[in-house]
């Protein structure tokens, strides 16, 4: 729910964007245009408060850490990756050694 709090707005005026992009097309002279203009606005506009704003919050509360579960065969193919630096952050206050009050901080494995 922290989450959507958070990015309710930013999804909100995307599609508020892109609605107001597809319903420019309606403008147009070509049938053909203005249907895909409507087609593409409603699908924007369903995507976005429905599916985005009312179903997807619920199943991830239903869900709840279910939600996030991967099976153990797709676990062991898929790479481990770190894209918040969190690893790194962990080697960095590994390698770096606490001071005591006689001495500077000494950085462990530097040579």
């Amino acid at each position: 729910m922290n989450g959507f709090r958070h990015s309710g707005r930013v999804v909100a005026a995307a599609a508020i964007i892109m609605i107001s992009v597809f319903v420019g097309f309606i403008g147009m002279n070509n049938p053909t245009i203005q249907t895909r203009g409507v087609g593409l606005a409603s699908a924007v506009a369903f995507d976005a408060f429905v599916v985005r704003m009312a179903i997807a919050p619920a199943v991830l509360a239903l869900l709840g850490h279910r939600a996030w579960w991967l099976p153990r065969a797709l676990n062991r193919v898929l790479p481990n990756v770190d894209i918040e630096g969190e690893a790194l952050s962990r080697h960095v206050a590994a390698s770096v050694t606490v001071p005591d009050a006689a001495g500077p901080w000494i950085p462990v494995g530097r040579d």
